[in-house]
């Protein structure tokens, strides 16, 4: 029996040859949903922005309306390193289907609250700290996400296209950022300023209740991954059911392997949020640029993003994960600051080109990365460690990336200086994937810790 009461078939049957293609595509759609309504939220708040602003905040500076909108969405990540812990530890003992079925049920409940919230006209001070309760709770259970549906993927993936397979949950993220920021735009387009403030904004957050029922129902139908049900049918025949404890497991067992992960994880942390995320706010406040073309021309840097991230994965398959991230870290150190430099420029058309470079480039890190951190650690503590590096990353400098861009830039008076800030970003990762081991042929459904001294946990290092 599994820990939601239903019967799993034994691991040696799970998964038949004739119906692996057809279980891998369900898993596939199960990874995808959860993503795309987190990435789809992030999106229509940060594209948002200025609205949010205006409704959750008092009357004032527009940079400080603005600064103040960043500062809860940087909070909200304050809570992604505990929900890394808990939701690893529940993914690696009670299963990934267990707890991607929660965590997502419980994060797009939360968005879907956000809509009904009251402005700051109607309570005051009390609809900002609303808004950054719920929130916490969407970053708590976001946290569990990325990371269940990179386990989960990379452990059903054949083991020659995993790659492949698994850069399905960035282009997810991608995906769910192209879908908020179009209906954004598009309610821009339909609606008035008074009309976006009182009632428009509310529209992207309701959606996520359907859609994540949807997500809900998709995962809760569908098999736990081979590898955990090979895992769990070797402890149970070796001592029975054991009490683990994955989080503790993977500090003191491979915390060298977190330490280096975590570092990997900054690029993609600052990147994303930075390229994808505030890039619209950028060029609206930095270099003029109107609303809705400032939203087009990111929709198309999100179009591209799209359609080289598999192309990306396919590539990790065949010269491996250091070689594709080593890569990008030397790209963005090499061509921030040029790139931001030639976008001051204001044409259009070039503009366009620096965003769709930055795509390919972001790509070739964020294609390869969910497969390198699924692969650096073994079964009984890949969802724990794929998490807590992740998330602890993304707190500390993913979430904070739209704010200290907007402080560096009133600090600096240079709208290069969240060019520099990435070209550091990925110095450090730089740093951090030299000394990370290759582990693209590595078999996941045999990788099994048995204890300090085994074969197993020492290979993960």
């Amino acid at each position: 029996m599994t820990t939601d009461g239903s019967t799993a078939p034994p691991p040696s049957t799970a998964i038949s040859s004739s119906t692996r293609g057809a279980t891998v595509r369900r898993a596939a759609a199960a990874s995808f949903i959860g993503n795309f309504i987190e990435w789809f939220d992030y999106a229509s708040y940060g594209y948002l922005a200025v609205v949010i602003g205006k409704v959750f905040f008092p009357e004032s500076d527009s940079s400080v309306q603005l600064m103040s909108t960043f500062a809860v969405f940087a909070m909200s990540f304050l809570l992604r390193p505990v929900g890394a812990v808990v939701w690893g530890a529940w993914g690696d003992r009670f299963g990934r289907r267990w707890a991607l079925s929660w965590s997502i049920l419980i994060m797009s409940g939360s968005t879907f609250l956000i809509a009904f919230l009251p402005g700051y006209s109607m309570i005051g001070l009390g609809a900002a700290v609303l808004l950054l309760l719920l929130r916490l709770v969407q970053g708590f259970s976001a946290s569990g996400e990325y990371a269940g549906a990179g386990t989960f993927l990379a452990e059903y993936a054949p083991a020659g296209r995993r790659g492949l397979y698994t850069c399905l949950v960035p282009a997810s993220t991608a995906t769910g950022l192209l879908a908020g920021s179009t209906l954004v735009a598009l309610l821009h387009w339909l609606l008035d300023d008074a009309s976006m403030e009182s009632w428009g904004w509310r529209i992207p957050f309701l959606l996520a209740g359907p859609l994540g029922i949807i997500g809900r129902y998709i995962r809760v139908h569908l098999e736990d991954s081979p590898a955990f049900q090979e895992m769990n049918a070797q402890l149970e025949a070796a001592s029975g059911p054991s009490r683990r404890t994955p989080v503790l497991d993977v500090l003191s067992r491979h915390g060298r392997t977190v330490a280096i992960a975590f570092g990997v994880s900054c690029l993609n942390a600052v990147g994303f949020y930075l390229l994808l995320s505030y890039m619209p706010t950028y060029l609206q406040e930095e270099i003029g640029i109107g609303e809705g073309i400032s939203n087009l021309l990111t929709s198309t840097m999100l179009c591209g993003y799209i359609s080289s991230v598999f192309l990306m994965g396919h590539f990790s398959d065949t010269v491996g994960r250091r070689t594709m991230l080593i890569g990008a870290c030397v790209a963005f150190i090499a061509l921030s600051v040029p790139l931001f430099w030639i976008m001051e420029g204001g044409n259009i058309w070039v503009i366009l080109a620096c965003e769709l470079l930055f795509a390919v480039i972001l790509t070739a890190n964020d294609g390869t990365l969910a497969t390198f951190l699924a692969e650096s650690f073994p079964t009984e503590v890949r969802y724990s460690g794929f998490a807590l590096s992740f998330n602890t990353a993304n707190a500390l400098l993913g979430g904070t990336a739209p704010f200290l861009a907007t402080w560096l830039i009133s600090v600096t008076g240079s709208p290069l200086a969240p060019a520099v800030y990435l070209s550091v970003v990925a110095l450090a990762a730089l740093g951090a994937m030299i000394v990370a081991p290759e582990r693209s042929d590595a078999d996941l459904t045999a990788f099994i810790q048995e204890g300090p001294k085994s074969p197993a946990c020492t290979s993960s290092h």
